[in-house]
């Protein structure tokens, strides 16, 4: 394919000063990876990380890619699922890592999910006080979310994501074609998160989704592309306002307070994955919204029928086996990294496209909600 056939590639710059870099989201990226990486290298290799899915669709693919440019690659293969993001996984990428004489100058590459992506961006930052990294997401959630801001780290066994640091990466390929390999689950799982940007601060982008995401999810590269460029581009507005979450960017929160507990209630299992949660978590979010008279009824209404026109799950009884009773989720709840002074922050909205950070919620109607929901299973 000559350069002047290749398809558009689509370039969100994500301006933070001298941590700045370039999301590049289109067609044909992790082929062309050693063009991409080229520029950012010292030496001619890089190290790999990856897990055992992606590495059998993809890992060759890239190696191909690095291999045009000149480049070598040297992979680690992990375990996929959630729980690869905990301590002996870290400990396991980092002394990995090290025998490799991974110097600072060096390039980490991430070659995966949200999980991939949130573990060695962890053990980037850590690794002689920081190496680069570049993060090449496979998952439709991880290119619309977890590959862009500098948010990495690993989970506890009393919370997701409550081990971690901010530590931006040097380069984002979003390779469109990757997401023709995900399992319909999976992609819908992700098609969470993007649902979320609408939900949270662009109603237009909302309308747009109602249009087009059957189609999107049946596989349309170029409403692919399209959905990932803009959630892309929602996002990166917000962290360059506010890069390690000291205002606005709560709002990307948004169905996470719900969804994070959830996860944990679920032990982080293929029970539920996490755009299931967040996707539950919206939900749960503007219902809750309704009921302390924010928004009208129809919101919540008409989120749950996007939900269930793209085939989603949309609340607690699509979760199968247990799950703790009201105060349980309370307080896993609790344990969420949005808690000030002991007090839960939720992300709540006055209307699709438009929510807001409070901690003002009553205890007893968040009771209700979640005895409600429960009773619903």
């Amino acid at each position: 394919m000559t350069s002047a056939s290749l398809p558009a590639i689509d370039d969100v710059a994500v301006a933070l000063g001298d941590r700045s870099y370039v999301v590049r989201v289109g067609r044909g990226l992790l082929g062309r990876a050693g063009a991409e990486i080229a520029p950012l290298l010292r030496r001619k290799r890089v190290t790999v990380v990856t897990e055992e899915t992606v590495a059998a669709l993809h890992l060759e693919t890239l190696r191909a890619g690095l291999a045009a440019a000149g480049i070598t690659l040297e992979a680690l293969v992990l375990p996929p699922g959630e729980g690869t993001k905990s301590w002996p996984q870290l400990e396991r990428t980092v002394e990995w890592l090290i025998a490799r004489k991974v110097e600072r100058g060096d390039i980490v590459v991430a070659l995966g999910g949200g999980v991939i992506g949130d573990l060695v961006g962890f053990a980037a930052a850590i690794l002689r006080r920081g190496v680069r990294f570049v993060q090449v997401p496979t998952s439709l959630l991880a290119q619309v979310d977890s590959s862009v801001g500098g948010k990495t780290g690993i989970n506890s066994p009393q919370g997701k994501n409550l081990i971690g640091a901010f530590h931006q990466p040097s380069l984002v390929l979003a390779d469109i074609d990757v997401l023709d390999t995900l399992p319909g689950r999976d992609f819908l799982a992700g098609y969470g998160e993007v649902v979320k940007y609408g939900l949270l601060g662009d109603a237009r982008f909302f309308e747009w989704l109602e249009a087009n995401g059957p189609r999107l999810a049946a596989g349309d590269r170029s409403l692919r592309q399209e959905a990932v460029r803009h959630a892309v581009r929602m996002k990166a507005d917000i962290v360059e306002r506010d890069e390690t979450e000291q205002g606005d960017r709560a709002l990307l929160n948004l169905g996470h307070t719900f969804g994070h507990a959830l996860e944990a209630a679920t032990g982080y299992s293929d029970r539920l994955l996490h755009g299931e949660g967040v996707a539950i978590g919206c939900l749960l979010a503007f219902d809750l919204s309704a009921r302390l008279g924010l928004c009208s009824q129809e919101a919540p209404a008409r989120v749950a029928a996007h939900l269930q026109a793209m085939g989603m799950k949309r609340s607690l009884a699509d979760i199968p086996g247990d799950l703790p009773g009201r105060d349980g989720l309370i307080d896993l709840m609790a344990q969420d990294k949005k808690v000030r002074d002991g007090r839960l922050r939720f992300i709540l909205a006055r209307a699709i496209g438009d929510s807001f950070v409070t901690s003002d919620v009553p205890r007893a109607v968040l009771a209700d909600l979640l005895d409600e929901a429960l009773k619903g299973r």
